[in-house]
């Protein structure tokens, strides 16, 4: 079956492009920030993406109280800078069975995300000895939802935008590393970084080897998708997988 007027390859290529990738991104964005201005503050006790928090930290101590705006303007700057020459130079985004295949590839990568991660972490844990890891957090189902549609976002934007693409940058000019060696270098520092993130601040879990094993092969997925299919894919896949699984265990 075709996927666009040049077959597979042309979907896979305009799917990475700034004119699909970033514009299929922007409802996960929205749709955390409505959840997070209408939910009483009774009931997300303050809790942002943790993600969010460190993108923001620089804004803050440079802009005080504007920050916040700052962050906002230089994000969505940014993004329809890169969305507007991506236009100029191959044409607007007409084709909207694209961006419906690409929704379709996201729902595929988190139900096979889900699979995988949980596959090979279980095996890992058999292998050590070690007991399988806890449950969601003890938070109000709206509140995680927030966190999850905030996850597809910041915590892509941050570990894989941000971390990957620097130690991409790292390994290719600093270090003079191959194309390949220096993708695996970034997919593996990344993974351990994204991993470890989750045991930092108020709302940090205990630090424990079997979820921390857990989220590093799930950094290492993420890192896959995102160095293979781009931005917009890995963050829906991020976020329909912590969705999927907030629908299956939250209560």
């Amino acid at each position: 079956m075709m996927l666009a007027d040049d077959g597979a390859q042309g979907y896979f290529r305009a799917s990475r492009a700034p004119r699909y990738s970033l514009l299929f991104a922007l409802p996960l964005l929205l749709g955390y920030e409505v959840l997070a201005l209408a939910l009483p503050r009774s009931e997300t006790q303050g809790v942002r993406n943790g993600a969010e928090v460190v993108l923001r930290q620089g804004f803050h101590a440079a802009a005080g109280t504007w920050g916040d705006a700052l962050f906002g303007a230089v994000v969505l700057g940014v993004a329809a800078l890169l969305v507007a020459r991506d236009v100029a130079a191959n044409g607007a985004p007409t084709r909207a069975r694209i961006y419906a295949f690409m929704t379709l590839e996201s729902l595929a990568l988190a139900a096979v995300f889900a699979v995988a991660a949980s596959q090979i972490t279980a095996r890992v844990l058999h292998a050590l000895h070690l007991m399988a890891i806890g449950g969601p957090p003890a938070v109000d189902l709206p509140t995680r939802l927030m966190v999850s549609l905030g996850a597809g976002i910041f915590e892509e934007l941050l570990f894989r935008v941000v971390i990957v693409t620097a130690l991409l940058w790292l390994g290719r000019v600093a270090l003079g590393l191959g194309p390949r060696l220096s993708a695996a270098v970034a997919v593996v520092v990344s993974a351990l970084i994204f991993s470890a993130s989750h045991y930092v601040g108020p709302y940090g879990d205990k630090l424990e080897l079997p979820s921390f094993l857990f989220r590093t092969v799930g950094g290492l997925l993420f890192s896959l998708i995102y160095v293979l299919r781009g931005f917009g894919i890995v963050a829906w896949t991020h976020a329909l997988y912590d969705v999927g699984l907030l629908l299956l265990v939250g209560r």
